[in-house]
């Protein structure tokens, strides 16, 4: 494709702007499945590798130079495909009180920019999420975050998401429970 057919962020990315919007329809395709607990649905778009992570991120002042993030510390979610799986089985159980009535979300995803990897098909995804919360009556919690996928075309040629790094904005949940995904 010459050069006109790429977007300003696009071509400064080495990413044409169609695989820019498919990337971006497979992140709402994902909000939407979440939002309607369609869950197996949502367990397809995963690499059979996926890694899924939340941190829990420590307030710092600028002077501290440790990292905001850390492998060695607390994550709300560390989980790869199995965990994923048994986390979705678990929420379909009428048992499952946390969920009993269902919360109801609303996910919103902006912000994406696509960056080329050094390997085809492989490509960095930033975006910022947003996630209302509501259960019962009048219970509300909002949840916003940065994240970084790596999302990869599998060997059919559907994209799949192969990693998720959520960084969340809130160093303090006030939730009751954590029954999300981001």
């Amino acid at each position: 494709m010459s050069d006109a057919g790429k977007s300003g962020a696009a071509l400064a990315a080495g990413v044409d702007r169609d695989l820019v919007f498919e990337i971006e329809q497979f992140l709402y395709r994902e909000a939407r499945l979440l939002d309607e607990e369609r869950y197996d649905e949502w367990l397809a778009t995963m690499a059979p590798d996926v890694h899924y992570w939340m941190p829990g991120i420590q307030a710092r002042y600028r002077a501290d130079k440790a990292d905001l993030i850390s492998r060695t510390r607390m994550a709300y979610f560390d989980d790869d495909l199995d965990y994923l799986t048994k986390r979705v089985e678990r929420a379909k159980q009428t048992t499952a009180w946390a969920e009993d009535p269902p919360t109801r979300h609303f996910h919103m995803v902006s912000n994406i920019e696509v960056e080329a990897t050094e390997i085809p098909d492989e490509w960095v995804v930033h975006s910022l999420v947003l996630n209302l919360r509501h259960r019962n009556e009048a219970e509300e919690q909002t949840l916003t975050a940065r994240r970084q996928d790596l999302v990869r075309r599998d060997e059919t040629g559907a994209l799949k998401l192969a990693r998720r790094l959520i960084r969340l904005q809130q160093t303090v949940l006030q939730a009751k429970n954590m029954n999300a995904f981001l």
